[in-house]
């Protein structure tokens, strides 16, 4: 695959809650039902039929093309699981799925897991975000393989910041390259892109 091909498909409410688990939310104890899911997921599912729009690509289109060609460079095998956190409208999983990977329901023992903002939001979560952070760090460790691979894009956290909440069952193994800026003189990335790799 040369470049990621979007071809405006978002998955079932099925297929999305299939490949997600639902363990940053009970982490974060809130109200958020069932139901709360597969309403957002048929409304967004109703959008798409409308208007064919698959929603919001968090990131951007560069950020999926970034995470894929990482996994091409690294020969990742076609079985590998894959833990897309989070998902939102699962349009990365879909590429995924069609150009790269095979679908697996299986929800423990991944080889990969990526995150694309969730880690950002449990941070912002206002009652005791410190200790969300650790249960996020627990809750991967214990479906992330050893030696498994994760891969993180966040806007809220610097690579120093990101390597010190990792720092406990996580190694660095890249830092992929993303967008920058100049404000004020300085120059800075607009979001992190990192690989950690989970220790043995």
């Amino acid at each position: 695959m040369s470049a990621l091909r979007l071809r405006g498909v978002i998955p079932s409410p099925e297929f999305v809650r299939s490949f997600t688990l639902f363990w940053s939310l009970s982490a974060l104890k809130r109200n958020i039902t069932v139901y709360d899911w597969d309403a957002a997921y048929e409304s967004e599912l109703q959008i798409f039929q409308e208007s064919g729009d698959a929603g919001e690509i968090w990131f951007g289109e560069e950020s999926m093309i970034r995470l894929i060609r990482w996994m091409e460079k690294q020969k990742i095998p076609l079985d590998s699981s894959v833990l897309d956190i989070g998902t939102g409208n699962g349009v990365l999983l879909v590429e995924l799925v069609k150009d790269f990977l095979t679908p697996s329901a299986e929800l423990s023992g991944f080889q990969i897991c990526i995150d694309k903002g969730t880690f950002d939001a449990i941070s912002l979560n206002p009652d005791n975000a410190a200790e969300k952070r650790k249960q996020y760090v627990k809750s991967l460790c214990t479906v992330l393989k050893m030696e498994g691979f994760f891969l993180i894009t966040s806007c809220n956290w610097t690579k120093e910041e990101l390597l010190n909440e990792f720092r406990e069952g996580f190694e660095i193994l890249e830092e992929l390259p993303t967008p920058k800026f100049c404000f004020g003189g300085r120059i800075g990335n607009s979001v992190t892109a990192l690989v950690f790799q989970r220790k043995k």
